[in-house]
């Protein structure tokens, strides 16, 4: 399934998106009137998909410019390439993809200028990597699927 958002990169073998990123607050706020819906900090941002990583990933700079909190503790995070590290983690992010949106936390990466979306993020808005297309595909197009027992 192809999006008006869906970039295929087939160079690379990557998958990347817009999506739309916002304070879940400010969402909050609105939807209880005591915030304009034209003052809800969001952004739409160019994200790569990796399911081969587990969290949501955005630039440092996107995080203040929408005012998110951060969480006191920091988050240890592993490399492809084997580097580790300490990094901030941010609370309250509301992400939009393709008609459907969850509310996360995502790890702030100083130098990165795009999002990453790992498989939390997949799993919770029930998308499936199709590897063979480069696309993402709802596993039911008009319907979150929640495994449950």
């Amino acid at each position: 399934m192809t999006s008006e958002n869906l970039h295929r990169n087939d160079k690379m073998g990557r998958i990347t998106v817009d999506v739309e990123i916002s304070n879940n607050r400010d969402v909050a706020n609105s939807l209880s009137g005591h915030l304009a819906a034209s003052k809800i900090r969001r952004k739409t941002i160019r994200a790569v998909i990796d399911s081969g990583a587990t969290r949501l990933v955005f630039p440092a700079d996107l995080a203040k410019e929408l005012g998110l909190p951060v969480k006191k503790s920091k988050i240890r995070v592993r490399y492809a390439d084997g580097r580790r590290g300490l990094r901030s983690e941010v609370e309250e992010v509301r992400l939009s993809l393709q008609g459907r949106y969850g509310v996360f936390g995502a790890v702030v990466e100083p130098k990165r200028d795009t999002a990453l979306i790992g498989a939390i993020v997949l799993e919770d808005l029930d998308f499936l990597v199709d590897c063979t297309k480069l696309c993402l595909v709802p596993r039911d197009p008009d319907h979150v699927v929640a495994e449950i027992e």
